[in-house]
């Protein structure tokens, strides 16, 4: 794996703990490192796991489980992790607990908060710095943290990945202060002289296939009624396909749409209820219109965002990214694995496979969304 002057990268396969932590404080190890962060499979030990961490770290360490790790290559089972320089970066986490009362008046105490402690900048400036927001991927809260933190914090560019447990859909975890947590959010505000551009990036256009949702309960993500009638039916009817067809890779390959100003943003559906309902990965009101996507080119799209950032940069010392974890189905099922991570490696790529993705103040499905640093 090249490694960058500034930041190192690792990725481990072991599936234990103690050993799992030896051997990425090994890999991530450089003089005076301002802090690392990792995604880990949710198959460890947490306890375990955070021990092992907090006795071969000595400076700010943060990260979650994952629905799949992604180094140099798609791994399950193990941890990826990157750590900084000092010479190049401050980081400042903060954890956010109690998500249900995280209203505008907490983001905005702990912009200040994040402010005063600020080392390379005055102020929260957008062009010296990003935010990495990592989030329980059970919660259900990613929207309304991510609407009251992007403006708390000056609009400083936002990316993040919802924590996630393969696809077991039971418990996420959070890693911050030495412990896993859940029900929690860790916001990674990132100093740096290194220049960097945030992105995201989806392979879906809208079709002329259109919807609106009829009943819905946006708290849990749940849609009881499409057009009037039951929610996985009527869903089903507008693909052509039967009930029992509804699976996580047709998910995977027909999730909804929906336009926000000139942009459109991916909603993508978990699961079908027994009551024919259908539980979405992000919240969706009634009243919403939606258009079923249709794939324009995993690859092709992939490709064109890679050539794209490399004829922005010189240099890309690494690219930290939050890949959906329909996205992952979706390339396994189309067999486009190793013409992707040829792709990623590009990018000198690390990060993980998500529940939901994070970009400024959207929560959104079915992208990747990330930071490049380097220079220009």
């Amino acid at each position: 794996m090249e490694q960058s002057q500034y930041i190192r990268r690792a990725e481990v396969s072991t599936t234990v703990p103690v050993a799992a932590a030896e051997e990425l404080s090994k890999a991530l190890a450089q003089e005076n490192m301002a802090g690392v962060i990792f995604f880990c499979s949710a198959d460890y030990d947490p306890d375990a796991l955070a021990e092992a961490l907090e006795s071969h770290f000595d400076c700010p360490v943060v990260g979650c489980t994952a629905a799949g790790e992604i180094g140099s290559t798609y791994q399950t089972g193990g941890v990826v992790g990157m750590s900084f320089s000092s010479e190049m970066f401050r980081v400042h986490p903060v954890l956010i607990e109690s998500l249900s009362t995280f209203d505008a008046t907490r983001a905005r105490d702990l912009a200040t908060n994040l402010e005063e402690g600020l080392e390379f900048s005055s102020c929260l400036d957008p062009s010296e710095m990003f935010g990495v927001l990592l989030i329980d991927g059970l919660s259900g809260m990613e929207e309304p943290v991510v609407a009251n933190l992007f403006p708390a914090i000056q609009r400083v560019p936002l990316i993040g990945g919802s924590a996630g447990d393969s696809m077991n859909f039971a418990e996420t975890r959070v890693y911050s202060d030495g412990k896993f947590r859940t029900g929690v959010a860790l916001l990674l505000l990132v100093e740096t002289k290194l220049e960097f551009q945030t992105f995201k990036l989806q392979h879906f256009e809208p079709s002329d296939i259109d919807m609106v949702i009829t009943s819905a309960d946006p708290e849990t993500r749940t849609v009881y009624e499409i057009d009037g009638g039951p929610a996985a039916e009527e869903y089903a009817e507008l693909l052509g396909l039967e009930l029992d067809a509804l699976v996580p890779q047709v998910f995977s390959k027909y999730p909804v749409m929906l336009q926000i100003g000139e942009e459109w943003y991916v909603r993508s559906i978990q699961k079908v209820n027994e009551d024919g309902s259908l539980t979405f990965f992000c919240a969706i009101e009634e009243g919403l219109p939606l258009t079923v996507a249709k794939g324009v080119g995993f690859v092709e799209t992939l490709s064109a965002k890679v050539e794209e950032l490399k004829s922005e940069f010189k240099r890309i010392d690494c690219t930290l990214g939050f890949d959906c974890t329909l996205r992952r189905l979706e390339m396994l099922e189309s067999g486009h694995q190793k013409p992707v991570e040829n792709l990623l490696k590009e990018l000198n790529f690390i990060g993980f496979s998500t529940f939901g993705e994070q970009f400024n103040a959207i929560h959104i499905n079915h992208t990747l969304s990330g930071v490049i640093l380097g220079a220009k």
